[in-house]
């Protein structure tokens, strides 16, 4: 997020339409901000179960939340339709730092950005471990310079 403010669509390699529900916004009228974590998550995970071929239930290494930030720009509300855009950021040994910008009804600049951090850990020890090759290979494919 050191580059620029606020991102576009442009700066992006994976997209998922995600639709704001009744119960995502608060009684200012706009989308809770625990909500954009909800539409990160879901993106990444998305991601990678589809793309990654990550086996959430049976593999034996699995991706841990560690870090979580966002910034608003401009409100959300429900009945909007949001695309979530995903890049990868920094991708290490054990570890992968996704980036994430929320658009707003086909909006070119994103109304929130943040990013969401996996260290990558053997599930039976809970110890970090490498990124498998297969999920290694699925994020560099959406990996930004």
């Amino acid at each position: 997020m050191d580059r620029k403010e606020f991102d576009f669509r442009k700066d992006y390699r994976h997209f998922l339409e995600i639709p704001t529900r009744w119960m995502d916004n608060d009684l200012y009228g706009h989308v809770n901000n625990v909500v954009y974590y909800s539409y990160f998550d879901t993106v990444v995970n998305q991601f990678m179960i589809e793309r990654a071929g990550l086996n959430i239930h049976e593999d034996p290494i699995i991706g841990v939340v560690v870090e979580t930030m966002c910034r608003y720009r401009k409100s959300v509300a429900f009945p909007d339709i949001i695309t979530a855009g995903l890049r990868v950021a920094h991708l290490g040994n054990s570890s992968v730092r996704h980036e994430i910008g929320i658009f707003a009804n086909g909006d070119d600049q994103a109304a929130a950005c943040g990013h969401f951090v996996h260290a990558f850990v053997d599930r039976a020890k809970n110890k970090p471990t490498r990124i498998p090759d297969s999920i290694r290979g699925a994020l560099q494919s959406i990996q930004i310079s």
